[in-house]
């Protein structure tokens, strides 16, 4: 049923939808927020500041992306074990697998790296107060330690998916080091080419 309804225009629609969805949805931070000398950025507005603490940070930020993702993820695992089941080809067995354990790992780094930032976030909008220079020290140096595993997330697909699948390693290696050097090659052939000069033959009545 869902790869029925899997389309083009659809994915191009829902990425619209998103895009305006997600743009209003900043319009707020940018009304409501402002900037203190001691502690950053802050909000001023009580009932936004609840939203943020309530929803944005435990629910959109935290667990709605877990949940898509395990859901996913547990999808990917029983369209592989119905095509064990089948008479199919051993090489597009362990292609299925390859993948499956691909996303199950995305979805377990995806926990292990959203986690730390959120709680933090909920703790730091919730408790903001003065506690002294040592304690704004320490707790900064979490907020960018937790804010950096967060943007890991983002980033470290890439690795995750090098070190778990032997058919993406390979693939990897034929686009940035074969295509590459194809490229690189080919270009160097060119530019090595003499073109030869062409001489236009001068008449007596040019002169």
């Amino acid at each position: 049923f869902l790869r029925q309804k899997s389309t083009i225009n659809l994915a191009k629609i829902l990425i619209t939808i998103v895009t305006i969805v997600w743009i209003l949805h900043g319009i707020p931070f940018f009304l409501l927020s402002g900037i203190q000398i001691t502690y950053g950025c802050f909000i001023y507005n009580s009932s936004f500041l609840n939203y943020i603490l309530y929803f944005y940070y435990p629910i959109l930020s935290g667990i709605l992306p877990i949940i898509i993702s395990t859901c996913f993820g547990i999808l990917a695992y029983r369209n592989v074990r119905r095509i064990v089941r089948r008479q199919m080809p051993i090489r597009r067995r362990k292609f299925d697998q390859q993948l499956t354990a691909m996303i199950l790992i995305r979805v377990i780094f995806l926990i292990i790296t959203i986690s730390p930032y959120v709680l933090e976030r909920i703790y730091a909008v919730a408790f903001k107060t003065n506690h002294g220079i040592l304690y704004d020290a320490i707790f900064t140096l979490i907020d960018d330690v937790a804010y950096s595993f967060y943007h890991i997330n983002y980033a470290g697909s890439f690795y995750l998916f090098l070190i778990s699948s032997k058919r993406f390693r390979r693939q990897v290696k034929y686009a940035f080091i074969q295509k590459f050097w194809e490229i690189f090659c080919t270009r160097r052939i060119h530019q090595s080419q003499i073109a030869p000069i062409a001489q236009s033959s001068i008449s007596e009545d040019d002169f």
